[in-house]
């Protein structure tokens, strides 16, 4: 887990993004926010850099490749499981399936995004504090 990369968001919500994008600016955050609107474009990207990513919000339910499916690509990838991504769901709804498929999945996290703002913002800021203070295999001195 690379605590300086940058934080990808994948969400295919505009109004969505641009609340996050309001918010990781307050937060004042130093990592570069980058947003992919589809899977399959995160997975391109996630395949094809170098960049070590600090964490990864999803949504699940997207075109094309849902938040479920990416995850599964992820997973089954051996260069982006070594790299230790903290992989989080960040969906507007908890179906039992979805949370019991997203933990055999092996993500690091399940959040309801909240209605408020500030309700928005407070989950932001919990889930980076902590992993900011979490070790990985790969950074661990």
């Amino acid at each position: 887990m690379n605590k300086g990369g940058p934080i990808i968001i994948i969400e295919d919500d505009l109004d969505d993004q641009e609340i996050l994008t309001d918010i990781f600016a307050e937060l004042d955050y130093k990592n570069e926010i980058i947003f992919f609107a589809e899977g399959e474009k995160a997975l391109e990207y996630l395949t094809s850099t170098q960049i070590e990513p600090f964490i990864i919000f999803s949504d699940i339910n997207m075109p094309k490749l849902n938040g479920m499916e990416l995850r599964e690509k992820i997973h089954q990838n051996e260069d982006l499981r070594l790299k230790s991504i903290p992989y989080l769901f960040f969906s507007t709804s908890a179906e039992q399936k979805h949370v019991v498929d997203a933990y055999s999945k092996s993500i690091q996290g399940f959040f309801v995004k909240p209605t408020g703002y500030n309700e928005i913002k407070e989950t932001i800021k919990t889930i980076v504090t902590y992993w900011e203070m979490c070790v990985s295999p790969n950074y661990v001195k």
